[in-house]
This record gives structure tokens, sequence and C-alpha cells, in this order.
């Protein structure tokens, strides 16, 4: 199933189609809303689902990363899952796309993932309650996707399964701030938290983007910075790298790491201590030779290749599970 991103172009992710006419090709319902979460920020939400005939198979949930969103790239991918048997479901973090809050700020993770955890509960509970449920989540969102699987209690219905796509499990030495910085974060956070004092060596889509229209189309959209981080948000990413590292032995849901090889983003080797440590017995670790952080921004072939695998993992667990088997 060819990826949706093949009918993208350099200014649309919808290539020279309205959304409309996009996803009636493609045969995918779309709805979105606004939320309201506990801090009174307005967050948006949206979701998609192959339309009848077609029947749904199971759910996945997608988190995008740091300076993502859920309107741009990581919608193709939602679109595809829809078009291969899922509701899919995304939501925008506070400070980016169309949700509330300072643009690209989290001073402190746990409120991001309250918010996923409350918005994605609900879309399991409306749209498919008895059926297989995933996540699917990229760079930043990998640390989130794990951080909810690691919750314990709370009523949540537990995932069959996880996609770490480009996964932030710690960040590489080649995009962190230089020395001495990185070292007197915490005191420039704590003084001016939202000051956009932190370097890193090169910006997110020159680095995460090989395909030159690709990384155009990243840097379109109008609700993507491409401002440096702010210094209690690179305190937060860094400290949220060491405590998913912290807890690696703890994650016991099956899970599929997909991960560029020339990855200068995100460390490809903290990818692999996860593949090794966790006490998952479903678990495989598939990292790709020259891909850079962006899988979606390599060549169409690439993309074909990776994303093949990824649906197909998705569609095996989702049979196993509803089949009484587990996942």
């Amino acid at each position: 199933m060819v990826h949706p991103v093949a009918e993208a172009n350099e200014t649309s992710p919808f290539g020279s189609l309205t959304p409309a006419e996009f996803y009636a090709r493609h045969s995918v319902s779309h709805s979105s809303e606004y939320i309201t979460n506990p801090r009174g920020l307005k967050l948006f939400t949206q979701w998609w689902a192959p339309l009848p005939p077609a029947k749904i198979i199971g759910t996945v949930a997608l988190i995008h990363g740091f300076t993502g969103e859920s309107s741009w790239f990581i919608q193709l991918t939602a679109v595809l899952f829809a078009k291969s048997g899922f509701a899919a479901c995304a939501i925008d973090h506070q400070g980016h796309g169309f949700s509330d809050g300072l643009s690209n700020h989290i001073p402190d993770i746990n409120p991001v993932v309250d918010d996923c955890i409350s918005f994605f509960d609900a879309f399991r509970a409306s749209h498919a309650p008895s059926l297989p449920s995933f996540l699917y989540a990229e760079s930043l969102g990998g640390a989130i996707a794990l951080l909810i699987t690691l919750r314990r209690g709370g009523g949540s219905r537990p995932y069959d399964g996880i996609v770490l796509n480009g996964a932030m499990c710690g960040v590489s030495d080649k995009f962190k701030p230089p020395w001495p910085l990185e070292h007197f974060l915490s005191i420039v956070a704590a003084v001016v938290p939202t000051w956009r004092v932190v370097p890193t060596r090169g910006s997110i889509p020159d680095v995460s983007f090989k395909v030159e229209w690709k990384r155009k189309l990243a840097l379109a959209s109008p609700r993507r910075s491409t401002a440096r981080p702010r210094a209690a948000t690179a305190r937060e990413l860094l400290r949220v790298c060491r405590e998913v590292q912290a807890r690696f032995e703890e994650v016991d849901v099956p899970f599929l790491i997909v991960h560029g090889g020339d990855d200068v983003v995100c460390d490809p080797a903290c990818v692999e201590e996860l593949f090794r440590c966790a006490s998952s017995s479903d678990k495989t670790f598939r990292v790709f030779p020259d891909m850079w952080h962006q899988v979606i921004g390599e060549p169409n072939e690439s993309v074909e290749l990776v994303y093949g695998e990824v649906v197909e993992w998705l569609r095996t667990r989702a049979e196993r599970a509803a089949a009484g088997g587990g996942a």
C-alpha cells in the first residue's frame, strides 16, 4: 500500500487536492475538535477511519514529536493507517500545531502525557472499545509513548503494542547544545525558562529530512517554528531521556522500533539499548542504514519499505489480539 506522502508536494501534504478531496481519494473519513485540558488549554484533536464497507480492525493513536503537529506529515501516516483498517487519532501537544500554549514550550512532560492518556482513552472508548489498540510515535513522541505505557493503574486499558519511529530515548551528541551550556542548562532554565538561548547543531528540519522537497514541505507549515529551543524545554527533553533510560527494563509492551542509522537527532544507540533491556517478550528492532531522523523524509521507495513493515506489524498483532492470542 503506497504511503500518501507520495502525493504531497513541497507546499502541501495534500498535493494539488483539497483536504476533503484527499480524504475521499483514500476512502477515509476525517473529523476534528478542540478539547480543554485541566489547565484550561484548548487542544486540537483529530481522527481518521476507513469508510464502509471496510471494517475497523483496531485503533492507532499517533504522537508527534517536538516542533511537530498532527496536521502535516504525521497526518499522512494516519491516513495510511486508516486505509489499512485502523481508526487513527492524534492530538497537538500544548504549544504545537493548533493547540494553545507558548510556542514549542514543554517545561514539564507529565501534563502532556496526561493530555495524551485522557484523549486516547476517550477515543478508544467511543470508537472501538473492544478492538486492539496501538500507539505510533515519532521522536519526542516515542518518549511520551513509553511514559504512557509505564503508567500503571488509573483505569486505562493497556495497549496491544507500540511502534517507535526515530524515538527520542536519547539526544545525539551530534545535536546537543555544546559544552559547557548543557551543564549550565538547569541554572539558565531556572532564571529565564522561556529564553531561546539553547543552540543546537543544526535546525531540526535540515538534519531530519533527506529529500529536499520534503524538507521544504516541513518548513512550509505555517505553524512550525525553527527557533531555538527554550531553556526549560531543552532541560526537560534531556531529563525525559534520562528518565526513560532508567526505566527500560520496565517496558513490557510489545513494540517495534524503526530508526534511521544516520539519525543525528535521536541517538540510535539508545533505542538499541531499549531493545536489549526491555522485558517485552515480543520486541523487534529495525535500523535502516543511511536513513535520517524522519523516515518519511527519505526517497519514496525507502518510505514504502519502512512503512510496509510498520503496517504489517500492526495488522499481524491486531489479528493476533482479536483472535485471543494476545499481542
